[in-house]
């Protein structure tokens, strides 16, 4: 008699609830965006979509204003958090609890309830609604993304590179700038790339807490879309929508390899 041979369970089977979800709900999605930012009012193929993104000079100029608040906040906010991650790192205190509690926690808030009681808060202390409030907010919002990266890589750090700078005679100072800071740039740069791409289209943040000089390009797609233009504003819209995909899937290769060269960059030790 023929033996049967046995089924071989495989794990990647798990793996297809997921990659049906993402065919359904990310990749026909993209590709309707993409259809639409071909199409013109009457439903014909045009590439007018695209020239009137780069021919409208109010379009450049609240790409490159977004561009600037995104850097202005992600640029805070890593001043904030690197001292915080690095403190919570070195400390022997219970730091999982205090992650928990003051950054974490926090997050299971609804984020629309969390930017009122900001905003609240805010105009208590005399705040106006503007640029600084926008700036603010967006900080607050994504500073744990910030964080928890850093944080990590941080905490995982081989301490005897530190060990090895101090007998080598390096002071405190030196030590952190040439180990402890270059070891935890890849953490930095997840933090950025978390945190710097995320603004474009987090346009709730600057409608709520800023004013008209504050507004994101993702503002701009979203009131395309709910406009009653038609076919046109539709494509006009998917076009920018594809622009902005494109502009973060390009910051997102950068930061990757950036990453990936830090990752291999060999640590400067101390003094000889």
């Amino acid at each position: 008699m023929l033996k049967r041979k046995a089924k071989v369970f495989r794990p990647t089977a798990f793996a297809f609830p997921y990659l049906a979800i993402t065919l359904i709900f990310v990749i026909v999605p993209l590709i309707l965006v993409l259809i639409y930012s071909f199409r013109a009012s009457d439903g014909s193929f045009t590439f007018d979509n695209f020239a009137r993104i780069f021919s409208n000079v109010s379009n450049l100029t609240q790409l490159a204003k977004t561009i600037l608040l995104a850097a202005v906040s992600t640029g805070l906010c890593l001043l904030i958090a690197y001292p915080t991650a690095y403190i919570l790192a070195s400390q022997p205190f219970n730091k999982i609890a205090i992650l928990s509690l003051l950054f974490i926690i926090p997050m299971w808030i609804n984020f629309m309830l969390r930017l009122f009681a900001l905003k609240s808060l805010l105009i208590m202390l005399g705040m106006k609604q503007g640029y600084m409030m926008a700036v603010i907010g967006i900080v607050y919002d994504f500073f744990p993304y910030m964080l928890l990266p850093i944080y990590t890589v941080l905490s995982n750090m081989d301490k005897s590179y530190i060990e090895a700078s101090r007998d080598l005679g390096e002071n405190s100072v030196g030590t952190f700038f040439r180990v402890t800071l270059p070891l935890s740039v890849p953490g930095i740069i997840s933090g950025i790339s978390m945190m710097f791409m995320p603004v474009f289209s987090s346009y709730a943040i600057t409608d709520m807490l800023g004013d008209d000089k504050t507004s994101v390009f993702g503002a701009k797609i979203a009131a395309l879309f709910e406009s009653t233009g038609g076919g046109g504003a539709y494509g006009t819209g998917a076009a920018l929508s594809f622009v902005l995909l494109v502009i973060v899937m390009v910051a997102m290769v950068i930061g990757n390899v950036l990453s990936k060269k830090a990752e291999k960059a060999p640590v400067k030790g101390g003094k000889a």
